[in-house]
């Protein structure tokens, strides 16, 4: 028996009809997922949003190491705040920040030296800082009194020898290197450097003012050559034959060992390390650190930043990148710096070689130490 036509044509229609539905179903289920994952995707761009919007902190700096570019670039990653650098000369950044004043754009100045610190501080150009963080992970020696700089990396200024013409056992003291023996063989920068002023302000505070002229004028006495130059330099001089002993910062040497140029890294093997003053005062030791500026506009950046710095990433870093021995007594020295053994450091608050700096430029000029 045939079906009447429009009995088939309604049940063809209702077929459709429910084919449709379900497929309409099948795809909704389908694609909650999706749009669960795109909500997702969508969160996530908004937290690190979040993250890059933190806002800048300007930085004044004399150094001028990747391992410092590097270092900025995981501060910006972890925090969200820009860092913005200014890099020059540390003289002439202090006096621009000094001619700025209150429009200045800088929230942190970073140099060498605690006695540059210690001018900026003379200047009334930066301001005391609170951190619970800073004071841990900085030793008290380390930063001024006063929590307004604060130390970051440390070197050591010691005697580097020639390991062909120098025993270390002829050696012994800074003091003793004023002795005839080393006559016309002592290599040394000029006593305008700050690292030579702060040495002998360190020499003030220890031995009183009369010794440390004697030292000085001792040591213009055995000079190889007039000043010339800065630390590698007298390093390079002492390997070319033009004097047998220096006085240098350990990190100078540390970058001839380490650095790509295999004749650097000749220069570097030829000469050793000597720790002086082990069984009386200890090894003059000093930094580079920085200060939160007295007009900062971004100051909590600018706190975090130096915490930052002072933390044990950023430490190692320094140590690795740069064989500057790190002020977070939580991280090892590098390889380098651990091949030359441990010293003895000079026990004064580095806070002194700002204040007896006007002293040692006077006695470096009474003895005629240009």
């Amino acid at each position: 028996m045939k079906m009447p036509f429009k009995f088939l044509l309604f049940v063809v229609m209702s077929l459709t009809l429910i084919f449709a539905v379900g497929c309409a179903q099948t795809d909704e289920k389908t694609s909650e997922p999706e749009k669960a994952e795109v909500k997702k995707e969508s969160t996530e761009s908004s937290s690190k949003e979040e993250v890059k919007d933190k806002g800048v902190v300007n930085l004044y700096t004399s150094r001028h190491y990747d391992t410092d570019t590097e270092l900025y670039k995981k501060f910006e990653e972890q925090t969200g705040i820009k860092v913005n650098v200014i890099q020059g000369d540390g003289s002439e950044l202090m006096e621009r920040l000094e001619r700025e004043a209150e429009a200045t754009e800088a929230d942190v100045f970073l140099t060498a030296d605690a006695g540059n610190l210690a001018r900026l501080k003379e200047k009334g150009l930066t301001q005391s800082v609170t951190s619970d963080v800073l004071a841990t992970n900085i030793p008290e020696k380390l930063r001024d009194v006063d929590n307004e700089w604060f130390g970051l990396t440390k070197r050591a200024r010691v005697i580097v020898y020639s390991k062909d013409r120098v025993d270390p056992s002829e050696l012994s003291t800074y003091e003793a290197l004023t002795d005839a023996k080393w006559q016309g063989k002592v290599l040394i920068r000029s006593s305008e450097n700050i690292y030579n002023q702060s040495l002998v302000a360190s020499f003030i505070e220890l031995n009183g003012e009369e010794q440390a002229k004697e030292w000085a004028a001792g040591i213009l006495a055995n000079m190889a050559r007039e000043p010339q130059g800065g630390d590698t330099d007298q390093v390079k001089a002492v390997v070319a034959g033009e004097g047998d002993i220096a006085i240098s910062n350990t990190y100078y040497v540390g970058r001839l060992l380490n650095s790509t140029n295999q004749e650097e890294v000749k220069i570097g093997e030829q000469v050793g390390i000597f720790f002086p003053n082990q069984d009386t005062t200890g090894t003059h030791i000093n930094i580079s650190g920085a200060s939160v500026t007295k007009h900062a506009k971004n100051v909590e950046n600018a706190i975090a930043f130096l915490e930052f710095l002072s933390g044990e990433e950023a430490q190692a870093a320094f140590a690795e990148g740069n064989n500057e021995y790190p002020v977070n007594e939580a991280v090892e020295a590098s390889e380098t710096l651990k091949s030359w053994g441990e010293f003895k450091e000079q026990d004064i608050n580095l806070t002194i070689l700002g204040e007896n700096n006007a002293r040692a430029i006077q006695i470096f000029n009474e003895v005629g130490w240009k």
